[in-house]
């Protein structure tokens, strides 16, 4: 009897390269005692009390919950929620008049709108998303899910850690080739950890304006900086006063999943300040009915916070992963001076490149499989495994030899202090005990 036939789609998917470990670790028949997980940006630190005070209270006399139904709400998501989106901007000085929101299932489901709205038809290479490599995977499978176009600006991982883009010269003469309909920022980047300037995000802006482009800026870790002479930086600090025209054309993808400790509650949004991208956005997502209800009404609690609140808890979220970000970074320096480890600027992740290290056929997708399936080091007497993300999947190249992210991986904070500090040790010890056996 013939079995029934799989989409050509689904027989191409693989899992994500931030899954991956995880995937793998969970298929591991005899598991070693200890295994600590930073291969995903799965927060693990408490969200904001006001927050808190909701989940607690679900039955509450004024909760919309409290008689047990819980309904649709609006497609665009309750005003309240789009409200917390606005008061969190509105309280780091953003103006925020002109802006709509609109509420959807986390980031993610926003970058698939993204993408629906700014490229050209399914199946052509018609107006691509422009991205700069490494990329955050998964604008990468959504479009590949959708079946869009993108296309990429390189980036160049240097010996100091430091992530360098092409001069503004070889960035205009990719538009001209590639004629993409938007460029994506994420100013405080993913997977890099690399703090973007006002200038430069002016710079890019220019050309979006010059070539007609929309500006999409994604902005989840958009007030964790670790430079202090730094100011916020966001899509919505420009204006056509910096760059006219840039007006009209701004998104950005917010989310409350890294600064509001909320991976789980699954909220994000999608803002513009193009009432018609508003529009159409909100039209295309009434086949997904609406956002998760209680986790609007949970994030919700923030549009009646102060500006002090708020910007006492982004303060206290900041120097928690600065000091855990210089410190694991300083002891993976020590212990093998030959990593290249990206510069701590900025997010949740770091960015540890083996290639001063290794031999000559390495692979980041085989070292973080044989963490997650078969290796192990002792630890404080204990044996030990480490879940990283490969780096691979962050870059959009076709040829895997010259695919840097063969020898990187991307580390998040997320794990608990204590756990964090021994990342240092563990992978190194890792490494030598795989390198020593290949």
């Amino acid at each position: 009897m013939s079995k029934p036939i799989l989409s050509a789609h689904f027989q191409s998917r693989k899992p994500s390269d931030v899954r991956l470990a995880q995937m793998k670790y969970d298929e591991r028949q005899v598991k070693p005692e200890a295994v600590i997980n930073v291969g995903i940006g799965n927060v693990s630190l408490p969200t904001n009390p006001a927050m808190q005070k909701r989940m607690f209270a679900l039955n509450a006399p004024e909760s919309p919950f409290a008689n047990g139904v819980i309904r649709y709400t609006g497609t665009a998501g309750t005003i309240e929620a789009q409200n917390a989106f606005k008061n969190i901007l509105k309280s780091e000085g953003f103006n925020t008049e002109n802006l709509y929101v609109q509420i959807t299932d986390g980031g993610s489901s926003g970058m698939e709108l993204l993408l629906l709205g700014v490229c050209g038809p399914a199946g052509t290479d018609e107006r691509p998303l422009m991205m700069i490599d490494p990329a955050y995977t998964n604008y990468i499978s959504f479009a590949e899910r959708i079946g869009r176009k993108t296309v990429t600006i390189k980036r160049h991982m240097g010996n100091d850690g430091k992530f360098n883009l092409p001069d503004m010269n070889e960035v205009e003469e990719a538009i001209k080739a590639h004629k993409p309909g938007a460029l994506l920022v994420i100013p405080y980047d993913n997977p890099t950890g690399q703090l973007y300037t006002y200038d430069l995000l002016k710079d890019l802006a220019r050309l979006c304006v010059k070539y007609n482009m929309w500006m999409v800026s994604d902005e989840a870790y958009r007030e964790l900086y670790y430079k202090d002479e730094e100011k916020l930086v966001s899509i919505w600090g420009l204006s056509d006063e910096d760059v006219p025209g840039i007006e009209g054309r701004r998104i950005s993808i917010e989310t409350a999943s890294k600064v509001w400790n909320a991976c789980g509650l699954r909220i994000g949004a999608v803002i513009t300040d193009n009432k018609e991208f508003n529009t159409r956005s909100v039209a295309e997502y009434t086949a997904n009915l609406c956002a998760n209800a209680i986790g609007q009404y949970i994030f919700g609690a923030l549009a009646h916070e102060s500006k002090e609140s708020i910007l006492g808890w982004c303060k206290q979220q900041r120097d928690y992963y600065r000091d855990l970000i210089v410190k694991v970074y300083n002891g993976l320096k020590e212990l093998e001076p030959g990593l290249i480890v990206s510069s701590p600027d900025a997010s949740i992740y770091s960015v540890i490149d083996v290639r001063n290290v290794v031999k000559p056929g390495f692979d980041s997708i085989d070292f973080v499989l044989y963490c997650a399936s078969e290796g192990s080091v002792e630890l404080d007497g204990v044996e030990t495994t480490l879940l990283v993300a490969p780096m691979k999947g962050f870059y959009n190249i076709d040829n895997d030899e010259e695919n840097p992210g063969r020898t990187q991986f991307r580390i998040s904070f997320v794990e608990t202090p204590e756990n964090m500090l021994k990342v240092p040790e563990l992978f190194v010890k890792l490494l030598r005990k795989y390198e020593a056996q290949r």
